[in-house]
């Protein structure tokens, strides 16, 4: 049987990095690829004790099915942490709970973008929201990302030249995958056009609580007098990518939207996942659980750019990170970057091609991504003393 399929899909390609993944569950394979967190972030003995608590006392409340907009203690105990310790979320405001914080992408897509509108991205940006976008036939248009965030000039440019543009898409904080911080002054600049040319900010911020060096960046939604920004938080990296556990902080016309799409889509998240969150947030410290998510994060950091010093100059160079899972590496431009991340895979190491996060994969890219957080100290090492004899016999 010939199979038709919509034209939603018909043009989309697998995740780059899941196809690499295929190759990284080779146990000989160094995999730099994967966006883990390390397996000595996890609160394992936390999430055994709630769970045998609720289960040995109230099981229906995390065995039955709950509400669309998610468990209500954890959104209310989730408004007040941001709003306290954020300065996020207004009385304009609602938050939903979401199946991970791909599916804020996917909720915000389907309700408020048409096919065939804009919708502005970061250059390079995650792989994972763009193919959402794609999914809805958005048209992608990208802006180049510098050491302080994006090019704001260029921004503006492509907002002038697009003016069916839905939203600006962007992740501030410890950016996958370049690892950059947008500076207060561009996010206050990036506010100001959107609110110019009558378009939202989709803030999305997974990787914010793991800032291991410099000073806090106030969050664009903690400036947002309009209602035009979306905040997209995660648990996926302080607590567990597992469990698939994100909120959303959002104008309230939108959350309405987003909650109808959600009923349509998995009616709620996963009631037992939502109640572990709560009671982590609220009965243990998580506060401490974040310095120590921290402090295991810098040590992995330092060394993996300790390491990229030692074996890979001059052939690959890297911005250096205050915090984050990942690390933008640049090729020298005489290095054929598609070549030599297929080459690397025969040598056992894996790593993400960089044109795998530009709206037009085809484009000529220099680059790659990897993560420090998931490979041994000894794996890292091992990796990267590969990568960097691979690119230096090539110049």
């Amino acid at each position: 049987m010939e199979y038709k399929f919509s034209d939603r899909v018909s043009n989309l390609k697998p995740s780059a990095i899941r196809e690499i993944f295929k190759y990284a569950a080779d146990p000989e394979v160094v995999s730099l690829s994967a966006g883990n967190p390390s397996p000595d972030a996890f609160p394992v003995k936390a999430i055994e004790e709630i769970s045998a608590k609720v289960l040995a006392e109230d099981p229906i409340k995390v065995l039955q099915y709950s509400v669309s907009e998610g468990y209500t203690p954890l959104r209310q105990h989730l408004m007040e942490y941001m709003q306290k310790e954020c300065n996020t979320g207004s009385e304009n405001d609602d938050i939903i709970i979401t199946t991970g914080a791909q599916q804020i992408m996917d909720l915000c897509t389907k309700s408020l973008v048409n096919e065939g509108e804009t919708v502005i991205v970061e250059a390079p940006s995650f792989i994972g929201s763009l193919n959402t976008f794609r999914s809805y036939n958005a048209k992608l248009v990208g802006v180049t990302v510098e050491s302080d965030g994006m090019n704001t000039d260029e921004l503006e440019e492509k907002l002038k030249a697009n003016p069916d543009t839905k939203f600006i898409y962007t992740i501030p904080n410890f950016q996958n995958p370049s690892g950059v911080t947008m500076s207060l002054k561009k996010r206050q600049k990036v506010y100001e056009l959107a609110k110019k040319y009558g378009v939202l900010i989709i803030e999305d911020n997974p990787y914010g609580d793991l800032r291991y060096s410099g000073e806090n960046v106030p969050n664009i939604k903690s400036f947002d007098t309009d209602g035009i920004v979306i905040y997209a938080g995660s648990m996926s990296k302080v607590i567990s990518p597992g469990i698939r556990v994100a909120y959303c902080i959002c104008p309230k016309p939108i959350f309405q939207k987003l909650v109808v799409c959600k009923q349509g889509n998995d009616v709620h998240t996963n009631i037992w996942a939502q109640y572990i969150c709560d009671e982590f947030i609220t009965k243990y410290d998580f506060n401490n659980h974040l310095g120590m998510l921290r402090n295991i994060y810098a040590k992995k950091a330092e060394f993996c750019m300790n390491l990229l010093d030692k074996y890979c100059a001059p052939a690959i160079t890297y911005n250096k990170i205050d915090g984050g899972l990942f690390i933008w590496c640049d090729l020298d431009k005489s290095i054929d970057m598609p070549s030599f991340c297929k080459e690397a895979v025969l040598n056992k190491v894996c790593v993400v091609p960089g044109n795998a996060f530009l709206t037009d994969e085809n484009e000529e890219c220099h680059s790659f991504r990897i993560n420090f957080t998931t490979p041994t100290d000894e794996q890292l090492e091992k990796g990267i003393k590969i990568l960097g004899e691979l690119a230096n016999k090539k110049i």
